[in-house]
């Protein structure tokens, strides 16, 4: 296998799919980017047997072939190499390649492409088409929300609900909860998948912020995305999300609007005062008022600060962990939020107060116990 390629143009591609590469693999031929060259078709594989993503590029290819280099080395060499035309060459008898450059020549040991796992085939039952953008925000509204906790492995996913007339992104992690509605995705028929974390944020780091149409298929294992040059596969999260539904409360009748970026500052300053094990908050409401307060008994640190707003509903004291609340306010875009309560034990929504026509986006927030700390 030979062919000549552009270092830079390389090293993005390379870079893109990287983040599939685990860095303690199951086995060690997954320490590898899979490399075949067919014709000026450059393919370049990178996999850890749950996530597999794959790029195309043109090169100017000599001879047919491929094999499997290891990734880190590769990554690195193209790292520190000025931009210039690089010649990859590989023996397909010994897997050794070489690496030559303008100044020198690099070589490394490969492996053998046939002990790399093959690509799982898709058995698209039902397929969606929508942009990079739309996909890219719906992943990113979500993305914060899901658990780590292997012990719940419905929760280390985003659920997906197809509604026909509408699609759900659903996360949380017990103590949060993100749905975001998108109602220019109507699919033909309802159905429902988890997609895990990792492949979800290897689409947000990859997808362009434009116009881009993503093509999304399913089976019943596995999910399939394709754009531009790359495809993505990924194993399907086969658990039952909770239903998530019955902890959105109904009835939270009591609502503050406030500037989205001074709650926001606010938040964040008060935090500096609170406990750092709990990193509690007290919001006091009171008619067109919310007083901020936070300490740290352990330090005889305390703060507090008054904000105007929006709210006429009965006086309430409630707690949240800040550090909850400030990820979800930072990851709205909107100039005001309206959040909505009922009573000081029960959960709290944030939504943007001006949505778009096409999403609505819904943050739930659990509060905190106020005598922990008083």
């Amino acid at each position: 296998m030979k062919f000549l390629v552009a270092s830079n143009i390389l090293l993005k591609q390379l870079s893109a799919i990287n983040g599939v590469v685990a860095s303690n693999p199951i086995i060690p031929i997954l320490e590898n980017i899979l490399v075949e060259l067919e014709g000026n078709t450059l393919i370049l594989t990178a996999s850890d047997l749950q996530t597999v993503m794959t790029t195309r590029l043109e090169v100017e290819g000599f001879e047919n072939g491929s094999i499997a280099l290891p990734a880190r080395l590769l990554l690195e060499t193209l790292r520190s190499l000025p931009e210039q035309p690089v010649t990859i060459s590989a023996d397909q008898a010994t897997f050794g390649a070489e690496i030559s450059t303008q100044n020198g020549r690099f070589k490394l040991s490969g492996e053998n492409p046939i002990d790399f796992p093959r690509i799982p085939e898709v058995a698209k039952n039902q397929s969606i088409s929508l942009t990079s953008m739309v996909l890219g925000e719906a992943i990113a509204n979500t993305l914060l929300a899901v658990s780590n906790d292997d012990m719940r492995p419905a929760m280390t996913g985003v659920l997906i609900q197809m509604m026909g007339d509408h699609t759900n992104f659903v996360a949380t992690d017990g103590h949060r909860l993100v749905r975001y509605r998108r109602n220019d995705i109507r699919p033909d028929a309802q159905s429902s998948l988890i997609l895990p974390k990792k492949a979800l944020a290897l689409l947000k780091s990859t997808l362009p912020a434009d116009d881009t149409n993503v093509i999304v298929e399913f089976s019943q294992s596995n999910a399939f995305f394709s754009f531009q040059s790359f495809s993505l596969i990924c194993r399907i999260i086969d658990e039952r999300f909770p239903e998530y539904e019955n902890a959105i409360p109904k009835e939270n009748n009591e609502i503050l609007t406030i500037n989205r970026l001074e709650f926001l500052s606010s938040v964040k300053r008060i935090s500096i005062y609170s406990n750092k094990t709990t990193h509690q908050i007290r919001l006091k409401l009171s008619a067109n008022k919310l007083t901020l307060s936070a300490e740290d008994l352990d330090y005889s640190n305390e703060a507090n600060e008054v904000l105007a707003c929006d709210y006429a509903g009965k006086d309430m004291e409630i707690g949240f962990n800040a550090k909850l609340v400030s990820e979800l306010l930072s990851n709205l875009s909107a100039k005001f939020v309206d959040i909505k309560l009922s009573e000081p034990n029960k959960a709290g929504l944030i939504i943007p107060s001006d949505q778009d026509e096409n999403e609505d986006i819904l943050l739930l927030v659990m509060p905190v116990m106020l005598n922990s700390y008083n």
